[in-house]
C-alpha cells in the first residue's frame, strides 16, 4: 500500500496567505456591497512595462516561424539572459560572478524550496523569526524541521533567530550549530535591511563554521540606503559560503510571468563537492527551464528603456510605502520598514493579537493586512502591510486605519 509523506501531516492546518484569502472571501461573500482594500498579499499591481511587452510579442512572433522556433531550452537558462545578469547585476557592483554561476528559474520561491535537495537531513537549519513561510515549510516537508509545536521555537528541529524591535529586527548569529542559514534582506516581512557590516559578520560566521548562507535578495531593487549592499556577494568571502536567490517578480512585475534566478559560485564547495555542479544536476533532473519568451522578456528589463520604465514602477511603490509609513507614524502608531523594502511592519494596539487585529481591520475598516503571527512566533503582535497597491487605494486604506485607531 502506498505511504504518504508523513511530513505533510506535521504542517500547520493552512498556508498563511491561503488563510488570509479565505477570510477576505468570507467577508466579501457576507458583504457583497462592500470592497476590501488589500494591503496583504505582496502581489504587484502595475502592468508589465512596455519594453517587456514588446519583447514578449517579438519573441512570440519569432517562435511562430520555422527559423525562429525553439523547443526545449537549456535547463540553466539561455546564455543571452545569464550573460546580461552577470554583467548588469554583478559586474556593475564590482562582483565577479560568471554566467555559468547563474541559474534561471520560475522564481525565487521555487528555488528557496528546491535548494533543500542539495543537503543531508542531518543539517541544522537556522531561520529568522519572523520569516517568509517557504523556508520553514520546505524544510518541514523534507523532514528537517522536527515536530511542530505551539509557542516559541515552533519547530523542534530549527534554530529560531528572533528579529524584534529590541534588536532592530536584525538576527544575531546563533551560538549553537547552524549549518544552513536563511537570510532575507531587505526583509520580508519586517522591511528591515542589513548593512554591509552586519552582513560581513554573517559571512565570517559561515566561513568559520563551514555553514552555507541561503540569501533571499528578492527585494534588492528597493534599496535606497548607501550602506545596504544589493548582493551578499559584495561582501568578501561570500562566494565561498553563500547562495543568492533573486526574482523579477517585484523588480519588474513578473509575479504572473514568472522568472527569477539563483547564483551559486563555483567557489562554494562542501565535502569536496561543488554545489554549483549539484544544483545543475538537480535542475537537469527536475525541470526543463523557463520558456524562451519569458527569458526574452526578462532580458528586456536590462535595456535602457527597460531600466527607465522599471525605475518608474519602483518609484510608484516606494511612494506608496512612504504614504503608509508616514501616515501611520503620524497617527502615533509604531511602524517599521518601508524605506529599503516595500513592506511596513505595524505594531498591533494593546490587547490585540495579530489575527485579532487582522479581523478588526477587515470588519471595521475593510482593509486587509497580513498577520505577523503567520510568519513565526516573534511576528505575534504585528501585521504586515504591502506597498504593492494602487496609489489611491493605499491613501484611502491609511485614512481608514487611522480613523479606526
Amino acid at each position: 500500500m502506498v505511504k504518504i509523506n508523513e511530513n505533510f501531516a506535521k504542517l500547520p492546518g493552512g498556508y498563511l496567505f491561503s488563510e488570509v484569502a479565505r477570510r477576505i472571501a468570507a467577508w466579501t461573500a457576507a458583504h457583497p456591497e462592500g470592497r476590501v482594500i488589500r494591503l496583504s498579499i505582496g502581489d504587484v499591481t502595475r502592468p508589465l512595462i512596455p519594453a517587456v511587452v514588446e519583447e514578449l510579442s517579438r519573441a512570440a512572433a519569432e517562435m511562430g516561424t520555422a527559423e525562429g522556433f525553439r523547443g526545449y531550452g537549456p535547463e540553466g537558462g539561455y546564455p543571452f539572459l545569464r550573460e546580461v545578469i552577470a554583467r548588469e547585476d554583478y559586474a556593475a557592483l564590482g562582483v565577479d560572478i560568471g554566467p555559468e554561476e547563474i541559474f534561471i528559474s520560475d522564481g525565487a520561491k521555487s528555488d528557496c524550496a528546491g535548494i533543500v535537495d542539495l543537503f543531508d537531513g542531518d543539517n541544522r537549519v537556522a531561520v529568522c523569526d519572523p520569516v517568509y513561510p517557504v523556508y520553514v515549510d520546505s524544510n518541514a516537508l523534507a523532514g528537517r524541521a522536527g515536530e511542530y509545536r505551539r509557542g516559541p521555537g515552533r519547530w523542534s528541529g530549527l534554530t529560531y533567530m528572533p528579529c524584534t524591535q529590541e534588536n532592530g529586527f536584525l538576527p544575531r548569529p546563533p551560538e549553537g550549530r547552524a549549518d544552513l542559514i536563511y537570510l532575507c534582506f531587505p526583509n520580508n516581512p519586517t522591511g528591515a535591511a542589513a548593512t554591509r557590516e552586519e552582513l560581513r559578520a554573517w559571512v565570517d560566521y559561515a566561513n568559520a563554521r563551514g555553514s552555507v548562507i541561503l540569501f533571499d535578495g528578492a527585494y534588492q531593487a528597493f534599496i535606497t540606503s548607501p550602506d545596504v549592499p544589493r548582493s551578499i556577494f559584495e561582501i568578501p568571502g561570500a562566494e565561498a559560503c553563500a547562495i543568492e536567490f533573486r526574482s523579477f517578480s517585484k523588480t519588474a512585475g513578473f509575479t504572473g510571468t514568472r522568472c527569477g534566478y539563483t547564483v551559486i559560485p563555483k567557489a562554494l564547495r562542501r565535502e569536496g563537492a561543488s554545489l554549483n555542479d549539484l544544483w545543475a544536476r538537480r535542475q537537469a533532473t527536475k525541470c526543463n527551464g523557463v520558456s524562451y519568451l519569458v527569458q526574452r522578456g526578462a532580458a528586456a528589463v536590462y535595456t535602457p528603456e527597460g531600466r527607465a520604465q522599471v525605475r518608474e514602477n519602483l518609484a510608484y511603490y516606494q511612494e506608496n510605502a512612504r504614504v503608509i509609513r508616514e501616515g501611520l507614524s503620524a497617527a502615533g502608531r509604531a511602524c517599521f520598514g518601508g524605506v529599503d523594502a516595500p513592506y511596513i511592519w505595524l505594531k498591533t494596539p494593546d490587547g490585540l493579537d495579530s489575527w485579532g487585529f487582522f479581523d478588526l481591520l477587515l470588519e471595521e475598516a475593510q482593509v486587509a493586512v497580513t498577520p505577523g503571527a503567520g510568519f513565526g512566533p516573534s511576528g505575534e503582535g504585528y501585521v504586515r502591510l504591502t506597498a504593492f497597491g494602487e496609489a489611491e487605494d493605499t491613501r484611502r486604506a491609511v485614512e481608514r486605519v487611522r480613523a479606526l485607531l
